[in-house]
């Protein structure tokens, strides 16, 4: 094979790695700097490039007689809390899930996931009946226990995949050590689980810092989301551009942010046996 046949294909991905990485880039560069423009230049009908930049956008957001406050501090406390409960839980669960000896337990394990692949439309008809009869809706538990539904066998499918591709050896020889089952598994297990509870938590926590089915239907003027105030920008007199932009910005920069933070883990536990 000549060098030109063999640097082909090498150029090929490279060529093909470029274009995926502007096409998925672009446009979210294109909304950070929109959020820095003014609504003259937003709404211009030729792009701008050089422009100005100005805070007016995020200062309205978070000074007007509708600040954006509220509605951050409910996705964190509800996005956080589900998360942490998925995580633990589905840690636990999937530890158990790995170790025991049951007959049909791949069954178990299927049938724990199917929650997960039912459509969202599909539940909430029936997850709407069941907080009005609890008294859940417009609460920042019935959010919860909404992502609950279906981050909790998510965790709990990703974390059985992690804990079967650790040796069951490790915990066992930490207790020929004189360690009891739950000190091998909190000091053993967990350490080297960190890759599979940080790919687990992020994605729980995008799940539920993105939803606006659930929000939209379970939610009230007291439990808003981030997600619900960006649809209310989207009005029959028109579309504040200068908030839209600079909520989507607040929306995903923090998830980029978080995801370029703990890549290590988060790469490391891609890579596992629960999504090859």
């Amino acid at each position: 094979m000549t060098a030109s046949k063999r640097w082909l294909p090498l150029t090929f991905k490279i060529a093909l790695l470029t274009l995926l990485l502007l096409w998925t880039l672009i446009p979210i560069v294109w909304m950070v700097l929109s959020s820095f423009k003014p609504n003259t230049i937003i709404t211009a009908d030729i792009p701008q490039v050089f422009f100005t930049p100005t805070l007016e956008h995020y200062v309205s957001l978070f000074s007007s007689g509708n600040s954006l406050w509220p509605y951050l501090l409910n996705s964190l406390f509800i996005a956080g809390t589900s998360t942490l409960i998925a995580v633990v839980l589905g840690c636990m669960a999937g530890f158990g899930l790995s170790r025991i000896r049951i007959k049909g337990k791949q069954h178990l394990a299927f049938w724990i996931i199917s929650t997960r692949m039912a459509p969202i439309a599909a539940v909430i008809v029936p997850l709407y009946l069941l907080f009005r009869y609890l008294y859940l809706l417009d609460t920042h538990a019935g959010l919860i226990v909404a992502y609950l539904s279906f981050n909790l066998p998510f965790a709990i499918w990703l974390m059985t995949a992690f804990f079967d591709d650790l040796p069951p050896d490790l915990e066992e020889a930490a207790m020929i050590d004189g360690a009891t089952k739950f000190q091998a598994f909190r000091h053993v297990v967990l350490p080297l689980m960190t890759p599979g509870l940080v790919t687990t938590a992020i994605l729980c926590f995008i799940f539920a810092w993105n939803d606006y089915a659930f929000a939209q239907t379970f939610s009230g003027p007291s439990t808003q989301t981030i997600p619900i105030a960006a649809a209310q920008l989207l009005t029959q007199t028109g579309i504040d551009w200068g908030k839209l932009l600079a909520i989507g910005t607040i929306v995903v920069c923090p998830m980029a942010i978080a995801g370029l933070l703990v890549k290590r883990w988060l790469v490391q536990g891609l890579t596992l046996g629960a999504v090859k």
